[in-house]
């Protein structure tokens, strides 16, 4: 399995030393303690005062490339600050404890923002209709290949270490990810333990149903799997984010690369105060990314798309991993790109 070296791996280490509104329901989760020093960064967002519905609508038409065989899914005008699609997510993705989790934890920081601005600044040469913007995308709870203490299969990584990604991302005006695999836990609970960040301004989400297990299986032994309700789990909690803090809406992020790994996606809630992008996390020949792309994403439409690259895996042998000017001929257009 993919990233099961990286689960041992991150255990090892540990041991030493982690478009017409729509009605939404809401959760009654409730702050996590917290700790650590939470600090906020600039977001950007559209500058009018309400929502130019105009001008939204052109922008998803553009990025859906809609034509008469395909009809983009209906979703709610967003609160006004939304992000999307207003803005391209260029988004470095990994955890400290681990140099093979990603381009973000691989490299050390300085080498790391500087490239990161780089690719950003590839991507405004490549398509100068939308604003392009880094993030930092962090493993917060990372999938176990043991039980641990809690006997769930996940570790939460400490609240020191997501300051510190917070500092580093407010250097470059960066936003923040926070990436969750529940392993035998749950997105309630997990994502729950991480409201004291996400109500910050420019803290997201993530979830991956990759490392989501049932039947007491460990991750990485079999592809895990999240429901629409599960999902609607951390929907919820970032509504009630929003509405009690007055914020723009939030961004949730989900990985999917199988159509298995997100059941019942049709009833996946989309609403004015969370965007959606279901983000092709496959890797391999561009044949097989374009395949996976069609199959699990555009097949299975839910609001925004993303689209994973990797440095090392999708250019193994005589592959070359995607250009910004190949993806922008996808339908629909990722708007948020993640590098691992």
């Amino acid at each position: 399995m993919r990233k099961l070296l990286s689960l041992f791996l991150i255990t090892l280490i540990m041991g030493l030393l982690l478009l017409s509104p729509v009605a939404c329901n809401h959760s009654n989760a409730k702050p996590a303690k917290h700790k650590g020093k939470a600090k906020k960064a600039v977001a950007k967002a559209p500058a009018s005062a309400e929502l130019d519905t105009v001008d939204y609508k052109r922008r998803m038409e553009a990025m859906y490339q809609a034509d008469s065989t395909f009809t983009p899914p209906k979703t709610p005008f967003p609160k006004k600050g939304a992000l999307l699609p207003y803005n391209r997510i260029i988004a470095f993705y990994g955890n400290l404890y681990s140099r093979r989790m990603g381009i973000l934890g691989e490299l050390p920081k300085d080498r790391m923002l500087k490239k990161l601005q780089e690719t950003v600044a590839e991507w405004k040469a490549a398509d100068s209709t939308v604003n392009t913007i880094p993030a930092l995308h962090y493993i917060a709870v990372s999938a176990q290949s043991k039980p641990g203490k809690s006997k769930l299969y996940r570790m939460r990584m400490p609240f020191k270490q997501i300051d510190t990604i917070l500092s580093w991302a407010k250097s470059i005006d960066a936003l923040v990810f926070l990436d969750v695999q529940i392993g035998q836990g749950s997105v309630r609970d997990e994502v729950t333990q991480l409201l004291p960040y996400l109500k910050l301004p420019n803290v997201h989400l993530g979830i991956d149903p990759e490392f989501a297990m049932k039947d007491s299986r460990v991750p990485g032994s079999k592809i895990g799997t999240l429901s629409a309700t599960e999902i609607n789990d951390a929907i919820d909690i970032l509504i009630d984010v929003v509405k009690e803090n007055h914020l723009n809406p939030k961004i949730l992020i989900v990985h999917r690369f199988t159509r298995p790994m997100v059941t019942d996606y049709k009833n996946i809630k989309t609403c004015p105060e969370v965007q959606i992008v279901m983000n092709m996390d496959g890797f391999g020949s561009k044949p097989l990314k374009r395949a996976t792309y069609k199959n699990a994403i555009f097949s299975e439409l839910v609001q925004f798309t993303g689209f994973k690259l990797f440095y090392k895996n999708d250019t193994a042998g005589s592959n070359t991993m995607y250009t910004p000017a190949e993806l922008l001929h996808y339908r629909p257009i990722p708007i948020y790109i993640q590098y691992q």
